[in-house]
């Protein structure tokens, strides 16, 4: 999961620097850098803690931040960054993601 996250991230970044305008580069741009940023932080996080329910807890964190990054992928599709085709490529691996965020959480609660 933890090494996903990252290839997840290396491809969110690939996409945004490619093909979203230099306009959003402090806007969008920067958003869903830092929610993919925050999607392996937390998961990094929460493996150093002491109790399972903290561990969830930051597994929780990652995962709302997947839904942000799905967010903002459905924005830049809306002003038209990237072709649908593009955005169902990274939602497959968003989901994929997420899916494997949720079920670690509920093994450890």
């Amino acid at each position: 999961m933890y090494l996903d996250s990252l290839q997840f991230r290396k491809e969110v970044k690939l996409l945004v620097r490619n093909m979203f305008p230099k306009t959003e580069q402090y806007l969008l741009s920067n958003q869903i850098l830092r929610a993919t940023n925050s999607i392996v932080l937390n998961i990094a996080e929460g493996s150093d803690r002491s109790t399972d329910k903290d561990f969830a807890n930051f597994l929780n964190k990652s995962h709302t931040s997947i839904n942000e990054v799905v967010s903002c992928l459905d924005i830049a599709l809306l002003d038209k960054y990237f072709t649908q085709d593009l955005h169902n490529k990274y939602l497959k691996s968003a989901e994929k993601l997420a899916n494997q965020t949720a079920a670690f959480r509920r093994k450890l609660l």
